[in-house]
């Protein structure tokens, strides 16, 4: 365990990394209160440092959730398509249980109902400004599975050779959520997202390759969930290149896993990391909540 400070600020975060470049567990802070601004700024750099940071039991209530989120941005509806809760249109809540009343027992397909289906993904991808960052509140947990991966995006573009870097730094993809999400949003006719609302997705096109706006890092910007293809080149082009990528991205050396516990909250940059949720518990019950935080145009 290690003990991490910022420049800027006196306050000193309890941090246990658990990995070399991505992820970490932050002990010591209480989130039922509203945090001082230099905590504030301690924990955002710690975002930063580790990509995504876990606070363990902190069994926040909708309303608690939704303050600490704020602390760091703006929200944003709970999801462009799917409405919030009650009361709380700015959290997505995920209840696996009751998914399965529509697609039947099989939890992979009920994953399918929030479109994360036993996929990598980066949240939202799919709009021309994703979100920030996502945190996550764990409101029951299976006693087995239901763990989440985090790939290192950052790491993921370092780890390519000259050559590949090269290639890929002047690339553009179209992200479209049609596949997930186009019957649903016809269903419920229209969705909202940053004050704008819509009736149909239309395919939005980002660089493969992000430039963080706040560490100037480079990250690789594209996801089996709403990766569609590359820009400017064959489609065979596009799926060998996107295949191999995908695959890089979920190198073991550049991902993180995380064992949930009820009370958890996970907080992770959309910018520099993609996700996987795995639906390995069966039938058991699983639910979380999910605020999300305006983001900028990659770039």
């Amino acid at each position: 365990m290690t003990t991490t400070s910022t420049a800027s600020t006196a306050v000193k975060l309890d941090i246990e990394p658990l990995s070399g470049t991505i992820g970490g567990v932050i002990r010591g802070l209480d989130l039922h209160v509203e945090l001082e601004p230099a905590t504030v700024s301690a924990v955002r750099q710690a975002l930063l440092d580790y990509k995504v940071v876990f606070f363990p039991e902190q069994h926040l209530s909708p309303a608690e959730h939704k303050r600490f989120a704020a602390s760091f941005g703006e929200l944003t509806n709970a999801h462009p398509i799917i409405p919030g809760v009650d009361e709380h249109k700015e959290v997505f809540e995920i209840d696996y249980t009751r998914a399965r009343t529509l697609v039947g027992m099989d939890p992979t397909n009920a994953a399918a109902v929030y479109g994360d289906r036993d996929k990598w993904h980066t949240d939202v991808t799919f709009v021309e400004s994703p979100p920030l960052g996502s945190i996550l509140n764990a409101i029951v947990i299976p006693e087995a599975g239901g763990d989440t991966l985090w790939s290192d995006t950052q790491a993921a573009y370092e780890g390519l050779s000259a050559p590949v870097r090269q290639l890929v730094d002047g690339l553009n993809a179209y992200h479209d959520g049609n596949a997930t999400f186009g019957a649903l949003l016809a269903q419920l006719g229209q969705g909202e997202w940053e004050g704008r609302t819509f009736t149909t997705l239309e395919p939005v096109e980002h660089p493969v390759v992000r430039t963080h706006p706040e560490t100037g890092s480079k990250n690789l910007f594209v996801n089996p969930g709403f990766t569609t293809r590359i820009k400017g080149v064959s489609r065979k082009e596009s799926d060998t290149l996107l295949r191999f990528l995908y695959e890089h991205m979920a190198t073991p050396e550049y991902v993180v896993r995380y064992r949930w516990k009820a009370g958890d909250l996970g907080f992770w940059d959309n910018r520099t990391t993609q996700h996987y949720a795995i639906t390995d518990y069966g039938t058991n019950h699983r639910v979380i909540q999910r605020v999300t935080l305006r983001g900028d145009r990659p770039y």
